[in-house]
């Protein structure tokens, strides 16, 4: 009841009302009120009134990032569909994306939308660039290394492949033919 009171005295009576979209609060907003919470003087329920938060829980969220040393972003979507489809990029296309999305602090919903792919797709590539560098969002599915590009190993490891399904083949036949073999035998 208390926080529903809390609610209806900083956002209305709408704040009362479910939602199919969540509330979006900006990183300059979070910020403010995790400092004015340490500044002390303000309880949980007093900040929220003031800065227009429907939940104390989400402050003590906020609080927890703060003294955690995590950086306070604006909310992702906002509510916004984030899982469109995503499309076929080239090498620069993805490049050009991952700038976007360290430049704008990760909001890699953002990118999604301002590029025409899905948030998926962002979240990926701006992951393997950060872990492995550019290389990473070479796109190599399908490709295959010609010969003079393998190592020795390599080379030897593709024989290998290829000799290990040549003898599972024969093992088929093999085995079939004694499976027709028992077939007959049994016939007579």
């Amino acid at each position: 009841m208390k926080q529903w009171l809390q609610t209806y005295q900083s956002l209305g009576p709408n704040g009362l009302l479910s939602t199919s979209k969540n509330r979006t609060y900006s990183a300059e907003l979070k910020k403010s009120a995790v400092e004015d919470y340490l500044a002390g003087g303000s309880s949980h329920m007093e900040l929220c009134k003031r800065y227009g938060i429907k939940s104390t829980r989400q402050l003590r969220n906020w609080i927890l990032k703060y003294n955690g040393h995590e950086q306070l972003k604006s909310s992702e979507t906002g509510g916004t569909p984030i899982m469109t489809k995503g499309r076929a990029t080239t090498f620069e296309e993805r490049i050009e994306i991952v700038k976007f999305c360290v430049e704008h602090q990760h909001n890699y919903a953002q990118a999604a939308k301002e590029f025409q792919v899905s948030y998926q797709q962002v979240y990926s590539w701006t992951n393997k660039y950060i872990k492995f560098g550019v290389d990473a969002l070479q796109d190599k599915r399908g490709k295959r290394k010609s010969e003079n590009e393998m190592s020795e190993l390599e080379n030897l490891r593709a024989q290998n492949t290829l000799l290990q399904a040549e003898n599972s083949r024969k093992q088929m036949e093999i085995d079939f033919l004694k499976k027709l073999d028992e077939i007959q035998r049994g016939r007579q």
